[in-house]
Formats: structure tokens, sequence, C-alpha cells
């Protein structure tokens, strides 16, 4: 079995030698100088699996900090993604968290050259606050999100959907947002056709040799369902990654928005759905271990109704997105399950398919009978 600190390149480095990368790579800056001091060194185990995460202090003759530096993994790692474009996360960060009201951590740095740490890195504040877990979920029994009351929970929601609106509302003209076009991005196609022909093309490159007939079906059924009505919908800065699991909070109000992976451009609904998608994921987790879960927190049609007061956008074609967002999930689960086993922590399914944790939703999404079920 592999040894955890074999899976990040950046676990294979001592603290000492952390300490002195980042004390040589930040006294070479202008803005800092030789009198740099690093201290408190932290790697966390804490939510996502699709980066490197540093945590330092530094100190220096005019000022100091607590910063998070965000890093490419390394290839050997059993990465999520098949590229990792910090730069391009680096510009969406800035141009939202300069133009909106959306709480984005200020990047301080960009470093595109591997030689400091061994890969590509950017350096942002770091804010101090509570994140709703993964690992245990955060729908399950003892968790802060679960033991706070229905009012604290509703704030949270409700400032939550605030900061998707905002997101969505960044004034930008066409030229400044254009690197954020999805890879699938061809003339004449909507931006909504461009993120699906991508999605297809991470599929294939997730699944190699091998199929996962729920995906399929799911592909096939999104395909004869087209959202014509979203799809000639506004285009608008999508997260990617909207969830309150990428959100920190303080007294339940939203003070970090981080994990930028996936920005994308698309219809507000691409991030609505996954929203609301990857809270049903977890607590359908918690509902199997027989746990109460949190069945009328991020209510599909409450964040709709929220939305719509908020911004003046009515959601359409809500359940082909909420499909999507499923379909897309489990194309994401394929490889993140898939580290234990490409790591030896566990063997291989006997069936490939379940690497596909809620591949039984998607087939429920499918047939129309997941939301009907949801009823306790």
């Amino acid at each position: 079995m592999a040894d955890d600190n074999e899976y990040l390149g950046l676990s294979r480095r001592d603290d000492d030698e952390l300490r002195a990368r980042l004390t040589e790579w930040l006294a070479q800056r202008p803005e800092i100088g030789a009198d740099v001091r690093v201290d408190h060194v932290d790697r966390p185990e804490t939510n996502g699996v699709s980066s490197e995460t540093l945590l330092f202090d530094a100190s220096w003759s005019s000022g100091e900090g607590r910063f998070v530096a965000r890093m490419r993994p390394d290839p050997a790692a059993f990465p999520i993604f098949p590229t990792y474009d910090l730069e391009r996360q680096v510009r969406v960060m800035r141009l939202v968290g300069e133009r909106t009201a959306a709480p984005v951590p200020q990047v301080h740095w960009y470093e595109p050259d591997e030689t400091a740490l061994g890969a590509p890195f950017f350096v942002m504040d770091r804010v101090e606050g509570e994140v709703p877990p993964d690992v245990m979920p955060y729908p399950f029994d003892g968790s802060w999100v679960v033991e706070a009351t229905p009012q604290q929970r509703a704030h949270l929601q409700a400032t939550s959907v605030d900061v998707l609106a905002a997101i969505h509302g960044v004034e930008a003209s066409a030229e400044e947002r254009a690197f954020l076009a999805s890879p699938g991005d061809e003339p004449g196609r909507s931006a909504l056709r461009a993120h699906f022909e991508a999605e297809k093309a991470y599929y294939d490159w997730v699944r190699g040799d091998l199929r996962y007939p729920v995906l399929d079906r799911a592909f096939a059924w999104l395909e004869d369902h087209w959202p014509v009505d979203a799809e000639a919908g506004p285009t608008v800065v999508s997260w990617g990654d909207a969830r309150i699991g990428n959100m920190m909070y303080r007294d339940f109000q939203p003070v970090a928005v981080f994990d930028w992976e996936m920005a994308t451009l698309g219809p507000r609904e691409l991030d609505l759905s996954w929203f609301v998608f990857l809270h049903r994921f977890l607590d359908d987790i918690a509902v199997q271990f027989e746990m109460p879960g949190l069945p009328d927190f991020l209510d599909r049609d409450e964040v709709a109704h929220q939305y719509a007061e908020s911004t003046g956008h009515e959601p359409r074609d809500f359940d082909w997105f909420l499909t999507y967002a499923a379909l897309r999930h489990g194309t994401v689960m394929i490889r993140a399950t898939g580290r234990s086993v490409h790591f030896g922590e566990n063997p291989p399914p006997e069936d490939h398919e379940e690497l596909v944790m809620h591949r039984r939703t998607i087939d429920a999404l499918v047939a129309g009978t997941y939301w009907r079920s949801l009823k306790r």
C-alpha cells in the first residue's frame, strides 16, 4: 500500500526544505526583500484533491502576512484533470475579486517557473473561517453545519446564493473574459455546447479504454433533451466548482471563495445546478449511513427562487442542468475514487462502474424519479 506522502510531490519535501525554498523565492520579490522570514509552514488535509496547498506565514521589514500557496499537482499523483492552468485561475480570481462583491482572496503572486517549489504556483491571502467539510461530509451528524440552527443555515444558504449572483454579474467585456472560453469552443457554437463537447472529451480522457454505461446513458439523454431555452440565455463567468465546500464562512457568512480550476463561460444554470447537486450527493451519503442529513437545506426550488430574487433571472431547464451536474460529477468521481485504487489503498472493484459512487442517482435522474424519491 502506498504511503500518503507518496501521493504528492509537495508532501515528499520536509518543512525545513519548504521553508528555505519559500524564503529564497520571496526574497527575490522587490516588494519583500532579503530580510524575509517564513514561519508556520503547514500542508492541510482538508477539502479537495485537485491541487496541492501550502499554508505559511511571512514577515519582512515593511510588512507581514498569512498566505496560501496553490500548486499544480504532481503528474505522478493521479491528478483529477489532464491540465492545470494556474495563470487562468489567477486571472479569473482577480477579475471577479476586483469587480464584484464576491469574497475572493487577493492573489499577490503567480510563479510559472517550476524551479522554486517544483511546480508552478500562486500565492494568495489566507482567510480565517470554517469550511463545510467533505470528510466527513458536512450533512453527517456532529458537523458544524448540522449543529447550526435552521436560521443560521438559512442565512448561510441565502448569502451563498448571493455570492453566485455576484460572480455571474461581473462586468467584463467579451475580450476581457475570452480566456475563460471552454476548450470545446468553436465558431458558431454556444457556450453551453462548447462546455458539453469539452465534457465529452474529459470523459474520454478519464475512461481510457473502458466504458461507463451509466454515463453513456446520461450523455444520450442530455443530447436528446437539449435545453434550447437555456442555451439561448445569457452567458456569464461561471465559477465551475460552485459549492459551499469551496467557501469559507464566519458567523455563517461567506468570507472566501476558492477553487477556480473549473472556471469557464456558460449559462448561469451551470453553477446553480452544481451548487444544488453537490449538496444532494453528500446528503444522500448521510442517508445511506442512516442519518437524518439536511433534507431542507439547499433545496433546489428554494435556491432557484432565491437566485431569481437576487438577479431577476429565472433558472431555465433546471432538471436538465441538474442531470448534467450529476454526470459531470460522476466523471470526476472516477478519478477521485480511482486514486485509492491507483495507489493500492483499495482493490479494484469487481465492476469498474462502482467508481461512479452515485450511479443509481444518475439513472434515477435520467428516468425522472430521483426528486420524487427524496420525500422522506
